[in-house]
């Protein structure tokens, strides 16, 4: 599949009666969530690393086809240099390649703190990884100075470099609108410029909804040019959607993918719009 759509999480009681039926049990969010959407971000993995048998029950409740993107620990990724932690995120590496096929990339996200002035650091980190793995890694960086263009343009081409994807953080839908609704969000994104630029044989989309969906069409119309430009080229896109409120995730994602269909992309359907809604007994049958 050229594309794939997801949230940042797949369990979350605001969902009850829209994404999961009205009387889901917490137990089986993740279950109900992978029948809805293909893929999901690790981001709990970011604060709390599972154990063994956890990763292996995230494989077996989720079906064929479905992927996590786990997000590297912050022990690993918000301490300073990264290189002295290689180890530490090759060893959770393969805790999570405990999900057989249900890994997707690997997600790299560095502090506003991680500068230009640790691009050697990087560097080696990003060498080490591919001397040790042949594992997808994507980054993300939030320092102001890397969107510069020389720091921009020497960033580019090291991830290219080595075929490692630049995360595309897309925050213009809260921070052009009248109201920034990140001041309900513990979790506030970075106001940083998009370059929605490719470095590897896939695109890692982030984009950060507005929770009044009308704020989001004219951005959604925009990315369905650029999907379909990275379609055309096979270029594997995951795309996923955020929102500093996450009642409003599950809504906002269903309508960017109306909009590619409507547009005439040849992408998967969504698997939450091909089926009737389920009671957690019917679980059982999966």
């Amino acid at each position: 599949m050229s594309f794939s759509l997801g949230l940042a999480i797949w369990g979350y009681k605001g969902w009850l009666g829209e994404l999961f039926p009205a009387k889901a049990a917490a137990r089986d969010f993740l279950k109900l969530y992978s029948r809805r959407f293909s893929i999901v971000e690790g981001n709990t993995t970011f604060y709390s690393i599972p154990d063994r048998d956890t990763v292996k029950r995230w494989a077996a409740e989720t079906p064929e086809g479905f992927l996590f993107f786990p997000k590297l620990p912050k022990t690993v990724t918000h301490e300073g240099n990264l290189l002295p932690h290689l180890p530490d995120a090759l060893r959770f590496l393969a805790l999570m390649q405990g999900l057989g096929d249900r890994l997707g990339v690997m997600f790299l996200q560095l502090p506003p703190s991680y500068s230009p002035a640790y691009y050697k650091d990087l560097e080696l980190f990003i060498q080490g990884w591919q001397a040790a793995t042949a594992a997808p890694l994507a980054v993300e960086v939030r320092h102001i100075g890397w969107f510069q263009a020389s720091y921009r343009d020497r960033l580019n081409e090291l991830l290219t470099h080595h075929q490692v994807g630049r995360v595309l953080l897309d925050t213009r839908a809260i921070y052009r609108a009248t109201d920034n609704p990140q001041q309900y969000s513990q979790n506030k994104k970075p106001d940083v410029p998009l370059d929605p630029i490719v470095t590897a044989p896939f695109s890692f989309v982030r984009y950060i909804s507005h929770p009044v969906l009308e704020n989001n069409l004219d951005y959604f119309a925009e990315w369905v040019d650029i999907v379909a430009n990275w379609v055309a080229q096979g270029k594997q896109t995951y795309f996923f959607v955020h929102c500093p409120l996450e009642d409003h995730s599950p809504r906002n994602a269903r309508r960017f993918q109306a909009m590619l269909e409507q547009a005439g992309l040849e992408v998967p359907p969504l698997p939450w719009n091909l089926m009737a809604d389920e009671t957690p007994s019917q679980l059982s049958l999966f």
